[in-house]
């Protein structure tokens, strides 16, 4: 079984503004995993930095938002652009292996999670985080985050922090195994022939 590389990369670049946020991103699926992060929140930029390295994508992101409220605007917002991102790049998934699973250990933690490129936005996710915030990234964001790239991508994504007493280490954890599923998923398929993953044709 062997995957195989598109010709052209698979890019995208996304600008959104609004009142309380104005951002940039730029995505790579076919990448070397290279992440430029500048989110105004550091541990945020660190669990990016995570997606990036572990879906081998490169990934730029640029945030101007409102963190004299909260980081809740900017990490929602970026959510929503790296999913609009990430459709834009997928298109019509032609060829790719469309599911992706992995579990990912991080010292006492560990996490699943399980990736269908489906059209279809759907979150469930399970995680009891052992702080209310990692510097001054709130621990409640990490749902935010992953339910606005999850409606803007139309992807199915199944995330489960299984163990952890470490709060990093159980952000951090479910950050890479995204990674790690994402990369399984948008991977080519020789075998596919291009068609579309799915038996109705489209997704």
């Amino acid at each position: 079984m062997t995957a195989t590389t598109p010709q052209a990369p698979r890019c995208a670049a996304i600008t959104r503004r609004t009142n309380e946020t104005a951002i940039d991103v730029h995505l790579n699926l076919d990448g070397s995993g290279q992440a430029q992060l500048a989110s105004g929140i550091g541990f945020f930029d660190h669990m990016l930095e995570q997606i990036a390295r572990h879906a081998l994508l490169d990934l730029e992101v640029r945030c101007q938002g409102d963190l004299h409220v909260d980081g809740h605007h900017s990490v929602e917002d970026i959510g929503i652009a790296i999913g609009q991102a990430l459709r834009q790049a997928v298109g019509e998934a032609r060829g790719i292996r469309r599911y992706g699973m992995s579990y990912v250990p991080l010292d006492e933690a560990l996490s699943r999670a399980v990736v269908d490129i489906s059209g279809r936005p759907a979150l469930v996710m399970h995680a009891e985080f052992t702080a209310p915030a990692v510097g001054q990234f709130d621990t409640q964001l990490v749902r935010e985050f992953f339910q606005a790239l999850v409606n803007h991508a139309a992807i199915t994504l199944h995330l489960e922090c299984l163990h952890g007493i470490n709060a990093h280490h159980q952000i951090e954890s479910l950050f890479k195994a995204f990674g790690r599923a994402l990369r399984m998923a948008v991977e080519f398929d020789e075998r596919t022939a291009g068609r579309v993953p799915s038996t109705k044709g489209v997704l």
